[in-house]
Formats: structure tokens, C-alpha cells, sequence
């Protein structure tokens, strides 16, 4: 009883600390700002028409992600459905919406029930498919600086702080001394406490992350895997860069800048809060304004198209592929 009530205050936690923590930033982004004017915006100034235009970019980006994992999944001696995969990658979405990250377990579980996969091989080519996200993501803001390079000079020479702060981060001796300790601490645990319950535990998975890591090497179609990754983010760029053309002060900004703001925006969506709340609004509208955007323009940009692609089409989409699970997998 004791450890049902600890399991579950700990999924209280996991829900609603990010939750609160997302609102608490969206408040005191919004309280900053002209919220009235904001909302002005939204009912008079955007075509919505458009943002619904970028809608089937998003959807396709991951139903190719779906097609993708299949690929990682393959050199494990499994073929799932094509049908499966789709709907629980989209699921995992809607499951993300309410509970940070845990879709992707989620989605695992799925697949494990109804196409007989061990769940912790599944777990490994999951966490590969999102490792293998942050190379395109990278690459993404590689290529956005070096298109935009005048931008990002007179970006550093106006914040010489952001500048200041990363310097003085990466060249603290401090930060090495905490990653020698770390590193040290986990030869400790793995040497000398390999029996104990958890760092097993800890072993399997680390083995699982390996052995997904390792499919790659034995994928058939690695070009394919190349390709699908390519059409991923050419799929989320036009789902982000679209919604420029909605508003009458992005529509001019083209594409080199739609760039840099997307690979910027890219990275605050790792961070383990629903739908990127708080988190990706203020990336975004920091920056719409270096590109000269009225703060409130740019607040009503991101709080429009958040609402709009990240909340209500996500929650769409992600619950017509929990719900097609079941129905495509009857007698299972």
C-alpha cells in the first residue's frame, strides 16, 4: 500500500510540477506584455486559413517518424505493422500532452502488447530515435548561423551577456571537477555495488539503449533511415514556417530567419513540459523581437500557434491514435 501511494505521488510530481512550472513562466511572460492587445491580434490580424495550411506538414512529419522507428526496430528480428507504429506514434503525442514524456513509454507499451516485442528492446530503439534527433536539430542551427551570420554578430554584439555566460560556463574548471566527480561516482557504483536491485536495473537498460544504438550499424536501409530523417524535418520546418505567412508582421521575415527561429524553438521542446508550455513562447518571442517584432506581436504569434498546432490539433490527432490501437488490434 505504501509503495502504490509513493508510485503515485511520484506520477503527481512528474505531472503537474512541469504543468505549474509551464504556467508560472506563461504568466510571467504574459504579465509583461499588453495581453489585451494580444488577444486583439488573434481575433482581428491572423489568418487562420494558413496556420490550418501548415496542419498536414506536422501530422506527416510524424507519420514518417512512425516509419522511421520501424526501420530501427527491424535488425531486432521484428516487423511491426506500418499501422501500429502510426498510431502509436501518434498516440504518444496526445499521452505527452497530460504526462511529460512519458508517450514514449507509452508508445513501447503499445507495441510490446500487440505486436510480442520485449519492452525493453523497444526502449532502446526509442531512446536511438531520439538521440538521433538532436543530429538534424543541430545541423538545423549549424546552417541557420552560417546563413545568418551578420544576424547573429549584431545578436551578440546587442546580448554580449548570452555571450559572457556561455564562455564563462564552458571554461570554469568547475565544470570539469563536477564531471571527473560524476564520472567517478558511477565507476564506484558499477564496480563495487553491480549486485544492488537498482544498478542492475541500471545495466539492463544502459545494455537496451546499446543494443538499439548498435541496429543502426546492422540496418539494411540506412539511406532510408537518412531519407525519412530528412523528410521529418523538412516536414516540421514547413509546419513551423508556414504560420509566418498568418501574420502580417512575420510574412516578410523569409525563410533564413524562419530558420533560425525554428532550430532555436527545436531545442526549447526537449524540455519535459507539456506542449513545450512557457518554455517555447519565450524562445520564440525573444526570438521574433531580435528580428525587429513587437513583443506583443510576437507574443500573440506564439500564444496563436502553440494553441492551435501544439494543443488542439495534438490533442486531435493524439487521441484518435490511442483510440485506434484497440480497434486495429481486435482479439489481441
Amino acid at each position: 500500500m505504501i509503495e502504490k501511494n509513493r508510485h503515485i505521488f511520484i506520477q503527481f510530481l512528474k505531472t503537474f510540477v512541469p504543468l505549474f512550472f509551464g504556467l508560472l513562466v506563461s504568466w510571467l511572460i504574459f504579465k509583461s506584455l499588453d495581453f489585451k492587445q494580444i488577444m486583439s491580434i488573434v481575433r482581428k490580424d491572423v489568418n487562420y486559413w494558413i496556420i490550418v495550411l501548415s496542419l498536414p506538414f506536422g501530422l506527416f512529419a510524424n507519420i514518417i517518424r512512425a516509419y522511421r522507428w520501424g526501420l530501427l526496430i527491424r535488425p531486432l528480428g521484428y516487423r511491426p505493422k506500418s499501422s501500429n507504429l502510426v498510431y502509436s506514434f501518434l498516440g504518444n503525442y496526445g499521452v505527452n500532452l497530460a504526462f511529460p514524456r512519458l508517450g514514449e513509454v507509452w508508445r513501447c507499451t503499445m507495441i510490446s502488447r500487440y505486436e510480442k516485442i520485449p519492452f525493453t528492446a523497444l526502449i532502446g530503439t526509442m531512446i536511438t530515435d531520439r538521440i538521433f534527433d538532436l543530429v538534424p536539430v543541430s545541423l538545423i542551427v549549424v546552417i541557420a548561423f552560417i546563413l545568418n551570420v551578420p544576424y547573429f554578430k549584431l545578436f551578440f554584439a546587442q546580448n554580449p551577456v548570452v555571450f559572457d555566460k556561455f564562455y564563462t560556463i564552458t571554461t570554469s574548471v568547475w565544470l570539469y571537477v563536477a564531471l571527473l566527480i560524476i564520472g567517478i561516482v558511477i565507476w564506484i557504483l558499477f564496480t563495487y555495488f553491480k549486485e544492488q536491485t537498482f544498478i542492475r536495473k541500471m545495466k539492463t537498460t544502459l545494455l537496451s539503449i546499446w543494443e538499439g544504438i548498435r541496429s543502426i550499424s546492422r540496418m539494411k536501409d540506412k539511406w532510408m533511415f537518412i531519407f525519412y530523417t530528412f523528410l521529418i524535418w523538412l516536414g516540421y520546418f514547413l509546419y513551423f514556417y508556414i504560420c509566418f505567412y498568418a501574420f502580417p508582421f512575420t510574412s516578410e521575415l523569409g525563410w533564413n530567419r524562419g530558420l533560425i527561429a525554428f532550430g532555436i524553438s527545436s531545442i526549447a521542446v526537449i524540455v519535459p513540459i507539456q506542449a513545450g508550455l512557457g518554455v517555447w513562447p519565450l524562445v520564440v518571442i525573444a526570438t521574433l523581437a531580435s528580428f525587429g517584432v513587437n513583443k506583443v506581436d510576437a507574443g500573440a504569434f506564439a500564444i496563436c500557434v502553440q494553441t492551435v498546432q501544439a494543443i488542439i490539433f495534438t490533442a486531435l490527432f493524439g487521441l484518435f491514435g490511442i483510440l485506434a490501437l484497440p480497434v486495429a488490434n481486435k482479439g489481441k
